[in-house]
């Protein structure tokens, strides 16, 4: 039978109106990650941005932890969280609740991330943000560890300490040459998000300078979600401007000399189609795709203010029309090693 990795990708965004209300896609989006729990799905993810008028998550612990809560087996990922805006202390507490509530399974992308309006608005220097992410992972491993270290003079022990031993899984995302050798000189998974063979190479050989282990994910097509529905043309039509706030906003975003994933903007529906970052196909296609090897998928139910109900029917689909003639992978949070494991290598953040 094949295998596929199933995500559930809960980035909560919405309609383009900062005054929208959220209250029942939250609560939709959790009832939605505990159906997938219980039907085996490899993982529920999210990621992190502010100030963003689609109301784009900009509180992911809170989201995982409330997701922690709802579930039992899936494995929880934040790509990405965005260290540099937090204060390393408090971060550090925060996961390690969090990774203790989930009982080893969650993880995270370490990101910068690309706009000064959020440096802004957390009061931090977007100028220093390089330096600032060295320091965040720094604290964030040695707060972790079991031995009191020194923070600004003084020694500090931060408790309680993670679940998972050493600590919880944690990828440096990035898709530049600096990201590459700050993962490798952590120590730390590299997580680009889509493959990038010339920078993974220098990842890997910065890995054997340092004299470290680690090892690379990227997402097997890259950043592309799917939806299911029994007639995509008029999907669509029905539901494509939902799809295409999320990916305006996103293209608003746009930082010169800062590189990110899925750059070329869509200036209708008919260019989402053709850049298939979001991919709109009915379910005998997806396991036309599957039986040809595809190995992963990655579903937003909730993106961009589609209906509830429509996110449960196209999530429905998934379940019912697709799972059935599949063998779903599960991910096994690393516990004991003292480095994540190669079973942590294909966790879709």
């Amino acid at each position: 039978m094949m295998s596929l990795l199933t995500a559930l990708r809960l980035n909560m965004t919405n309609i383009a109106d900062p005054a929208a209300r959220h209250a029942r896609r939250y609560q939709a989006a959790l009832e939605m990650a505990e159906y997938a729990d219980q039907r085996g799905f490899t993982a529920v993810s999210g990621e992190e941005h502010h100030l963003a008028a689609t109301g784009w998550l900009p509180s992911p612990l809170i989201l995982a932890a409330a997701i922690a809560g709802r579930t039992r087996r899936v494995r929880i990922s934040i790509n990405a969280l965005i260290v540099p805006l937090y204060d390393p202390v408090r971060l550090a507490e925060d996961i390690a609740v969090l990774d203790n509530l989930a009982e080893g399974r969650f993880s995270f992308v370490a990101g910068m991330g690309y706009r000064p309006e959020e440096y802004h608005a957390a009061g931090k220097d977007w100028s220093q943000r390089g330096s600032l992410m060295d320091h965040c992972l720094s604290v964030l491993l040695n707060a972790w560890s079991d031995q009191p270290f020194e923070y600004g003079g003084r020694l500090i022990n931060v408790t309680p300490k993670p679940h998972t031993r050493p600590h919880p899984v944690v990828f440096v995302g990035g898709m530049t040459v600096a990201a590459a050798r700050r993962a490798a000189r952590f120590g730390l998974p590299f997580s680009p998000p889509m493959a990038m063979p010339e920078v993974e190479a220098l990842y890997e050989q910065e890995l054997r300078r340092q004299g470290k282990s680690g090892f690379i994910y990227h997402p097997e097509n890259g950043s592309t979600v799917t939806l299911l529905h029994a007639d995509p043309d008029e999907a669509w039509s029905r539901y494509g401007k939902f799809v295409m706030n999320e990916a305006a906003e996103y293209s608003a975003w746009k930082v010169t000399g800062v590189p990110r994933p899925n750059e070329t903007p869509a200036n209708s529906i008919d260019d989402l189609r053709r850049l298939k970052n979001v991919e709109i196909l009915t379910p005998g296609q997806l396991l036309d795709q599957i039986r040809c090897g595809r190995r992963e998928v990655v579903m937003n139910p909730l993106i961009g203010g589609l209906p509830i109900d429509v996110g449960w029917a196209s999530l429905h689909l998934l379940t019912e029309d697709v799972l059935p003639h599949v063998r779903l992978q599960s991910l096994q949070p690393a516990t004991t090693s003292s480095e994540p494991d190669a079973r942590d290598s294909k966790d879709v953040s």
